[in-house]
């Protein structure tokens, strides 16, 4: 890790930290939002609702493909940090550290690659069942399996890609996270055009472009990771896949799969439950969701930003700046829930004229908008206390969580449906995050005590005065680089 990186983990002022590491996945995974829109623009633009049609219905395999990336790289790259943070602990046995830190970057980097293979033997094999099973019928059905095989092709790609940002993020190196979040983007948009305007290829091109796209950020962490990693090390001879390791990684990262799955659950459930009520409300509801997409990717990018931080404290045993990051983040979680649901309220009625003149899917959206605001105030929090279960190693606390917003919301949906009608199903989704928000705030208040310890006296008169041998710190850091490489 390089001292400017470390710094940023280990001493920077807490606001100069966050502001490090979550402005550039802010601005990433907002590009990928706006990446979203444009793509289906693309689409769109062939005039054909079928091939429009397969893209959402293509969504929820997507979304498992990637889950699966983060089983490893939140695993792995929360692991990872947490080790970097150990260092700081004079007793730590550097060398056997270092060690496995190499080990646990190249199981998360192979183990994904292993993971994709099967996944993308699997998609290929079923594409058109997989295509049936997700709703696709009649003319949308060809399309769809034509881009679920496409996605499946590419699923290593997929699962190395987010596997790999989460190791680089794991160094502290949020700039490069970002930088190739970025150059997919902007490939995804130049192959998008090459291929579907230009070619005519459809959503087959929209899938080859989405895949090729992945493999060029694959290509920029790969490079970033062995040549300016000085922790991390992808190297195959480095795999391992011992218990400890193994149950550290899946232990904490299957929470995120667990988050996608019950995700894609609740959206069909909820889909087959509005319908009912007509197109207008369907319609509504997509409005809606694109509307409150943008403070929950900002809100998202905080959270997942302070990872690194987080995990790193929690390593180094520092309770305070694990404290300090905490309320910080939370704060900045906060504010920016307060600037934006304020505006978008207050013009909420003009906001939604830019989308449809239909005053029945306008009256509905206003209110669907207005549910989501406040369910983005209780779900920015439930985020941010998922992401210090997951940087702090406590997978039941996190497993608990993402079970819980799945299996929450199709009884609450139900019975507010049932007792409430419309406004039912508009509030339900509200009244699961604040549940969940309740819930995490127990699992939070009686769990402090695993956040971490102070250190001694001793041991933190120890920890400064080694943090003061910075150029005995570098020379060491220099050489366990390049051993790696």
């Amino acid at each position: 890790m390089s001292t400017s990186n470390r710094n940023i983990l280990a001493s920077a002022p807490i606001w100069r930290s966050l502001a490090q590491l979550c402005i550039p996945m802010i601005a990433g995974l907002s590009v990928g939002a706006v990446y979203n829109i444009v793509n289906g623009a693309f689409v769109g633009s062939l005039h054909s609702t079928p091939l429009l049609a397969a893209l959402t219905f293509s969504m929820p395999v997507f979304a498992l493909v990637m889950a699966l990336g983060g089983v490893f790289g939140v695993g792995g790259g929360t692991f990872v940090t947490r080790l970097l943070g150990s260092l700081e602990d004079p007793a730590t046995d550097a060398t056997a550290t270092a060690r496995r830190i190499r080990q646990v970057s190249s199981f998360t980097m192979w183990g994904a690659v292993a993971a994709g293979l099967v996944v993308a033997a699997a998609g290929l094999a079923f594409a058109t069942p997989i295509a049936a099973a997700v709703g696709a019928s009649g003319a949308s059905l060809a399309p769809t399996a034509i881009y679920i095989g496409a996605m499946a092709a590419f699923a290593p790609v997929y699962v190395a890609m987010f596997a790999l940002e989460q190791l680089v993020r794991a160094e502290g190196a949020a700039v490069a996270s970002m930088t190739g979040l970025i150059a997919s983007t902007v490939a995804n948009l130049v192959l998008d055009v090459l291929f579907i305007l230009v070619l005519g290829w459809g959503v087959l091109g929209a899938g080859l472009a989405l895949g090729l796209a992945n493999l060029v950020a694959v290509g920029y962490y790969a490079w970033w990771l062995t040549t300016r990693a000085s922790a991390a090390s992808i190297a195959p001879r480095w795999f391992r896949a011992d218990r400890e390791l193994v149950r550290s990684v899946f232990g904490v990262g299957a929470s995120e799969l667990l988050q996608s799955s019950f995700l894609i659950v609740t959206t069909l459930v909820m889909n087959w439950i509005a319908i009912a009520y007509g197109d207008a409300l369907i319609a509504a509801m997509g409005v809606a969701l694109r509307i409150s997409q943008l403070p929950e990717m900002i809100v998202m990018g905080v959270s997942m930003g302070a990872i690194p931080l987080f995990a790193y404290a929690f390593g180094a045993r520092n309770r305070a700046r694990l404290a300090a990051g905490i309320r910080g983040a939370a704060l900045a979680i906060a504010g920016i829930v307060a600037i934006f649901s304020t505006v978008v309220f207050l013009f909420r009625d003009q906001v939604f004229a830019l989308f449809s003149a239909d005053p029945t899917v306008l009256d509905d959206g206003t209110r669907i908008l207005t549910a989501m605001l406040v369910a983005t105030v209780f779900n920015g929090f439930t985020g941010l206390m998922i992401a210090v279960f997951q940087a702090t190693e406590q997978m039941r606390n996190a497993t608990i969580m993402a079970v819980a917003q799945g299996v929450l919301f199709i009884p609450v949906l139900l019975g507010f449906d049932a007792a409430f009608g419309l406004d039912g199903v508009i509030w339900a989704m509200t009244a699961t995050e604040l549940l969940v928000f309740a819930l995490g705030l127990v699992l939070f208040v009686t769990s402090r005590k695993a956040l971490g310890a102070e250190p001694s006296a001793e041991a933190a008169e120890a920890a400064e005065a080694a943090l003061a041998e910075e150029e005995v710190l570098a020379d060491a850091e220099a050489s366990l680089g390049a051993s790696a490489r």
